[in-house]
């Protein structure tokens, strides 16, 4: 450890949010050195928070001189979603897991950069089931960092860490905020020139009612899942049907991103001579599995007849085959739609 003034070295996770920012800027003030750390996954929408006519992640802490690195959640953070030791928050989102298993990850990197502590935007009682302050100790325990892991906003609420005790941080230049409004935080971050305006954001979308539901289906008919099968989630409208997936793309760029999603041997369905969408099935292909993505291809394109011709086959540029058939009943969509 190098305990001098201002000679430390932090590590921050850094969201892309208005919190960890805030908390970065806190820290900074103290003249204390940060190397911020992201993590990235596909069920992640937290740097669509900060928004103005400067854009962007990397600028706002290209403004306080900080690095930024960069990590994935790989397959071992699906397990977790699948079988979470805490259990779930809001619809399907491990929270408390999910904090756990990104600290131990940055625990390594703060050893392999030599960092003297680990901090968080994280806010007491912002969050119901991974922010309350049984909850806080958990992760700090269970991510073996107790004492190690500051929380700046929300510090004068908590224990003081190791550094704070020993003076090197000093405790009363941060903060004692609590609950879910972030009015003082956006204060801060105007006087100091950041950033104008502040658009709150889900964040994750494990938290969300219809992407929860489509993972769950996903979890129920991969047992070896992995990461394409989750980023193929995010696009278009998703059917089970006879056990097989169908999915059915909503517009242009989700017909485009659906074909680079695909799987080589997925097949590829298109409605002849209209415009439309490009349905995707995953699974077995018996008869009816074939009629009723047929029918929906048909339902969501363009085509104003009550019948039309399907083409499919396994490459967009050799959709030989072919199949004839009517537009489905909503009541039909309905009952097999995730």
């Amino acid at each position: 450890m190098r305990y001098t003034n201002n000679s430390l070295l932090g590590l921050g996770l850094i969201s892309g949010g208005l919190d960890s920012l805030i908390a970065t800027l806190m820290l900074k003030l103290q003249d204390i050195e940060i190397v911020g750390l992201n993590f990235k996954s596909p069920f992640c929408n937290c740097d669509k928070a900060l928004k103005n006519s400067e854009c962007g992640l990397n600028l706002y802490y290209e403004k306080l001189g900080i690095t930024t690195y960069y990590q994935y959640k790989k397959e071992d953070y699906l397990k977790i979603i699948r079988s979470p030791i805490f259990g779930y928050g809001r619809n399907l989102n491990p929270c408390i897991d999910c904090r756990i298993y990104i600290l131990k990850k940055a625990k390594k990197f703060a050893e392999k950069i030599k960092a003297d502590f680990i901090f968080t935007g994280e806010v007491l009682n912002q969050r119901p089931k991974s922010q309350n302050k049984r909850a806080l100790k958990i992760i700090e325990r269970e991510a073996g960092l107790k004492g190690k892991l500051l929380r700046p906003l929300s510090a004068l609420l908590l224990e003081p860490t190791i550094l704070e005790k020993q003076g090197y941080i000093d405790r009363s230049k941060l903060f004692g905020i609590n609950g879910r409004s972030r009015k003082i935080q956006l204060e801060i971050a105007q006087k100091y020139g950041l950033l104008n305006s502040y658009y709150a954001c889900g964040g994750c979308l494990l938290t969300d009612k219809g992407f929860s539901n489509r993972m769950k289906d996903c979890i129920k008919y991969h047992e070896n899942l992995n990461m394409k099968d989750v980023n193929i989630l995010k696009y278009g409208r998703h059917f089970r049907y006879n056990q097989s997936k169908i999915i059915v793309g909503r517009n242009e760029l989700e017909n485009k991103l659906l074909l680079q999603l695909k799987y080589t041997n997925d097949l590829i369905m298109q409605a002849e001579n209209v415009t439309g969408p490009i349905t995707i099935i995953q699974g077995k292909r018996d008869n009816e599995v074939m009629k009723f993505a047929a029918e929906l291809t048909l339902r969501y394109s363009d085509n104003n007849d009550i019948n039309g011709r399907i083409v499919y086959g396994t490459k967009i540029h050799a959709l030989k085959n072919f199949i004839d058939v009517d537009k489905i009943k909503k009541e039909k969509i309905e009952q097999h739609i995730l």
